[in-house]
């Protein structure tokens, strides 16, 4: 081992030690794998001499974490638009914060929001563009929106005659599918097709679905291309260069998402307006639970679920390993702790059943099921769902 490595790996030591490892840990752990925007041998010929508009945030970069726009630039690639999806260009504003028009100072570059008057890019949006080139790091959850937003634009380009083309990216839930699909008439922009909640594919590879299912409106079908990764692998974990949403700032806040996520349907609080989002949950209601958080405007939630109000729950920041499952256990333990005569568990716009894509996990909740029987009843259904999920993979388990 040389010098240099032998620094590399006492900085890190004392990064864990310090508890602000970066979402990049795995970064160089695999060696020979490159994502979709590291091949730019593979997509650049595509775009020459065409008109392009591109579909980005703050995770669009390439390994040297030069950003896909700035490279594109420099390439003399002409853009015309970049379009920003929920989170904006530069990531910065709160989940279902309405995310505004306007220009990238650096490049001069419109920006069009695909999350504030429209969530589908317009005829007019799209007006004299060749192609569209999408380029987000997912999380490979059904309720995460970054899937919505390919399965419009994707259903924009078919109506339009515009191609569009994936520059592919690692799926942190890589590897299994979990959760209860998605029912006919709970369909949203946090769920729009009959998936689980965690489906086992990547960004690149799910819109290959979208399209070959005709899941797309009137079942058009898009002009689609992914450019995959190099030496990519379902069940390996790959770091992430930038945190793709304000409250997922680390690996193990993505990796509790799943399970937590179900929260944002309750009168329990996951920690937004912390220092630990997605890694903490707890509400006022539950005070026979050990943890104590209160929570306060951030920059990424200015006005946070329970803000300023005293919540008893649980700290799992110190959760060790990969969890491969959705964990029910939060969830129910939080609801047996729950104790407000006041006000139900859920709230009342039954956004939980939204983000679980069904109304019966919250019937089974209320009915006093167990974890093992709720996973139980998604056997089936994830079942079918396979037979439809392994025609569309494109790397090796």
């Amino acid at each position: 081992m040389d010098l240099n490595a032998k620094i590399k790996d006492l900085l890190f030591i004392c990064l864990i030690f310090l508890g602000i490892t970066q979402l990049s840990a795995h970064e160089n752990q695999h060696e020979g794998f490159l994502t979709g925007a590291d091949q730019p041998e593979l997509y650049l010929p595509l775009l020459k001499g065409k008109t392009i508009g591109v579909v980005t945030n703050q995770t669009g970069l390439l390994k040297d974490r030069t950003h896909l726009v700035d490279f594109l630039v420099k390439n003399k690639i002409q853009i015309k638009t970049i379009f920003a999806p929920e989170h904006g260009f530069r990531g910065e504003a709160d989940a279902g914060e309405h995310v505004k028009n306007g220009v990238d100072t650096k490049t001069g570059i419109p920006i069009v929001s695909l999350y504030g008057s429209n969530k589908k890019p317009t005829a007019a949006q799209l007006k004299g563009l060749d192609l569209v080139l999408f380029d987000i790091q997912d999380v490979g959850v059904r309720f995460y929106t970054y899937i919505s937003t390919l399965t419009y634009v994707m259903e924009a380009g078919a109506e339009n005659h515009v191609e569009v083309v994936v520059l592919d990216r690692p799926n942190p839930h890589d590897g299994y599918t979990d959760g209860p699909v998605l029912k006919s008439g709970f369909t949203s922009f946090v769920g729009m097709h009959k998936v689980p909640v965690v489906y086992g594919l990547t960004i690149g590879e799910y819109g290959k679905m979208v399209n070959g299912e005709k899941w797309l409106k009137n079942g058009v079908q898009a002009q689609y291309t992914v450019i995959p990764m190099k030496d990519y692998h379902k069940n390996k974990r790959y770091g992430m260069l930038e945190r793709p949403s304000p409250n997922l700032p680390n690996d193990l806040s993505v990796n509790l998402y799943p399970s937590l996520c179900f929260f944002e349907g309750t009168q329990v609080s996951v920690g937004r307006g912390t220092a630990l989002p997605f890694q903490i949950y707890g509400s006022p209601w539950t005070r026979d639970l050990p943890y104590q958080f209160t929570p306060k405007p951030t920059a990424g939630a200015k006005d946070p679920f329970l803000n300023g109000k005293l919540c008893y729950g649980e700290n799992l920041s110190r959760h060790k390993g990969d969890l491969r499952q959705l964990d029910l256990g939060y969830l129910l333990n939080a609801y047996a702790h729950y104790k407000n005569p006041q006000q139900n568990f859920f709230l009342k716009n039954l956004f939980f059943d939204k983000l679980a894509g069904t109304d019966a996990l919250r019937k089974q909740i209320v009915a006093g099921k167990s974890e093992y029987e709720i996973r139980n009843s998604w056997k089936k259904d994830l079942q079918d769902f396979e037979k439809i999920r392994v025609k569309y993979v494109i790397y090796p388990h």
